[in-house]
């Protein structure tokens, strides 16, 4: 792999991943590439929502989403733990099949306090959108020195 393209803190993104029993179980993943992030959602049988349909759960759509968007901040940041959330605001925009899911989030400004994110999934083609959401991130504070 091109070393100008390697992130040192994807590793800390897959251990981040690791140690979340939600992720764990939704078995999301992440390939990174430089500053840029994709999120993979694996389709699992538990993750339908409506089984007329064969439709995603909206709540599991909107949690990978969420830490897509969290992920994002802490790649791009110096922080020294992720951030946690202000606030989220989703659109669904279509049904979710029974696929694969795939996001990517983008900071659109990145403050001394605050994130503000946006972050969309898709499953065929990234021009046609499941979902998207913007966020708030709280930005941890360094701890005072003694």
């Amino acid at each position: 792999m091109n070393p100008d393209l390697t992130n040192p803190r994807a590793d800390e993104i897959d251990t981040i991943l690791k140690g979340m029993p939600f992720a764990q179980s939704l078995g999301m993943r992440c390939e990174i590439l430089g500053d840029e992030m994709t999120a993979i959602l694996p389709f699992q049988e538990k993750l339908i929502g409506n089984v007329t349909i064969r439709a995603l759960h909206g709540g599991a759509i909107a949690s990978f989403l969420e830490l897509t968007a969290m992920l994002q901040v802490f790649l791009v940041s110096d922080m020294a733990r992720p951030p946690r959330p202000i606030n989220i605001t989703i659109d669904y925009l279509r049904q979710g099949h029974a696929k694969d899911l795939y996001a990517r989030a983008f900071v659109m400004k990145m403050g001394r306090r605050m994130a503000s994110v946006r972050a969309e999934a898709w499953q065929e083609t990234r021009n046609d959108p499941v979902s998207a959401i913007t966020a708030h991130f709280m930005i941890p504070q360094p701890d005072p020195a003694p």
